[in-house]
């Protein structure tokens, strides 16, 4: 049991960084960004090790973002925003194309990356999911609620490619994660609803 721990703890302990950190997304609390920065910093050698070298990558990615998430949270503001806070709202429809389009682009170069220079057994699927991730960050940073679907794809298909790794702890959190981005539309949307009756 001992060794079993040994040999997973870094796995469990960013598993319950990963819980700390979908429950404060859920409540679209602005401490999420702080754990952000912790968590993906120590996944950088959780993932390297397994050989995930596009999600390493990303969560050096995740690290930098947490902190542009942050000031963005804070001191950020939108088109017509009244609130001190940035509110909730959705992504814009002149967002759709280049937000497609820079995905594309964006998993194109990953797998390139992947393929090429590391000996990654699954190029596809994880720079599919980097490339979403990418996508799905800068529209939780916006407070977009269209975050929700993007982490809901990304979550299943990580959660199928931590089975296939031997990170059984992540690939509980990840099939956690779906469940709870689920729940986080409908809580967002409640909040959303709120935040208009009060402007």
């Amino acid at each position: 049991m001992i060794d079993f721990i040994t040999s997973h703890g870094l796995d469990i302990f960013t598993t319950v960084l990963g819980l700390v950190y979908i429950l404060l997304e859920y409540r679209a609390s602005i401490w999420l960004w702080l754990v952000g920065i912790v968590m993906p910093a120590l996944d950088v050698w959780l993932y390297w090790s397994h050989g995930l070298y596009g999600d390493a990558g990303m969560a050096v990615y995740y690290t930098l973002a947490a902190i542009y998430g942050y000031a963005v949270w804070k001191f950020g503001r939108k088109k017509g925003q009244t609130a001190a806070e940035l509110p909730i709202s959705h992504m814009r429809p002149r967002l759709y194309l280049p937000t497609a389009a820079f995905f594309l682009a964006a998993w194109g170069l990953t797998y390139y990356i992947l393929s090429a220079y590391t000996n990654s057994t699954v190029p596809v699927l994880d720079g599919f999911t980097n490339a979403l991730s990418f996508v799905g960050l800068w529209a939780l940073a916006r407070k977009y609620m269209e975050q929700w679907f993007f982490w809901i794809v990304v979550d299943a298909i990580s959660c199928y490619l931590y089975i296939v790794k031997g990170i059984p702890f992540k690939a509980l959190l990840y099939g956690l994660y779906i469940g709870i981005a689920v729940a986080g539309y409908f809580k967002w949307k409640r909040l959303m609803l709120a935040q208009e009756r009060t402007a």
